[in-house]
């Protein structure tokens, strides 16, 4: 096999939450370029349904789903309809998340659990159902997008999310476990700590502390459109065939300090 075939997708259909804009767009973009099928959910079907139409005129087979990641019922028909439509899961890239800027100490309850039960519940539930198809099928790669929130505590005057962060730490610890667990049945788990993107969940940050978040960052740059591709390609691909259980920080260096 080339090198370069070790990073082809092509037959595999890839599920990616979030995946009408940001991150999970820019995943989307990958994956079609190297051969899968997509499979786009958010809550925002709309901007789902317009990465779907962006792909489909390359050539590329998609499909645009709503899901509530905090509604059990809702991931359960995404992941139905997805088999119903494809057959298969063979990547699911766990991207869709919330997020809520409050000082710790008077965080509301409301707050906490919807941002905990976006991001690290909504996570294990997508995994858990698409899991249960992968075991009966050999295998597959799940994909998590976590945060180097969740690796490192934040400065408040950067970034004051307790309940981002905690979640994106439980992410972590989820892959890592999940990573142990389902090695048996040829599930590789791993995810990625983006640091900070242009997003629409990081625009109010970079909006304030963007030039205080350069100066700490080693490359002196924030990421860019296909910054996250490359690591996001490399877990989803047979290239990563011996990685598992990894978090792999794409953050231009600032966990290095």
């Amino acid at each position: 096999m080339n090198v370069f075939e070790l990073f082809r997708l092509d037959g595999k259909v890839a599920l990616i939450t979030g995946g009408g804009r940001g991150l999970g767009k820019q995943i989307a973009q990958a994956y079609a370029e190297a051969g899968a099928d997509l499979v786009l959910c958010s809550r925002r079907v709309e901007n789902c349904e317009q990465v779907k139409k962006e792909l489909e005129a390359t050539g590329v087979r998609a499909l645009a789903l709503p899901l509530d990641l905090t509604r059990p019922e809702s991931v359960k028909a995404a992941v139905a309809k997805t088999l119903e439509h494809f057959g298969r899961v063979d990547i699911l890239v766990n991207n869709g998340g919330a997020s809520w800027g409050h000082p710790a100490v008077d965080m509301p309850y409301e707050a906490w659990m919807k941002v905990l039960q976006t991001n690290l519940t909504g996570t294990f539930l997508m995994s858990q159902e698409v899991g249960r198809f992968m075991m009966q099928n050999g295998g597959g790669k799940i994909i998590n997008i976590a945060s180097v929130a969740g690796l490192r505590g934040s400065d408040e005057r950067v970034l004051d999310a307790v309940g981002y962060s905690a979640s994106k730490g439980g992410v972590i610890s989820l892959t890592r476990d999940l990573a142990i667990k389902w090695a048996k049945h040829n599930i590789y788990v791993n995810a990625i700590a983006p640091g900070f993107f242009p997003t629409k969940m990081t625009k109010g940050v970079l909006e304030h502390a963007e030039r205080e978040i350069v100066n700490n960052t080693p490359l002196r740059r924030i990421g860019g459109e296909r910054d996250l591709q490359g690591a996001a390609l490399y877990f989803a691909s047979a290239a990563s065939d011996y990685t598992t259980g990894q978090v792999l920080a794409v953050d231009g260096g600032t966990t290095a300090r």
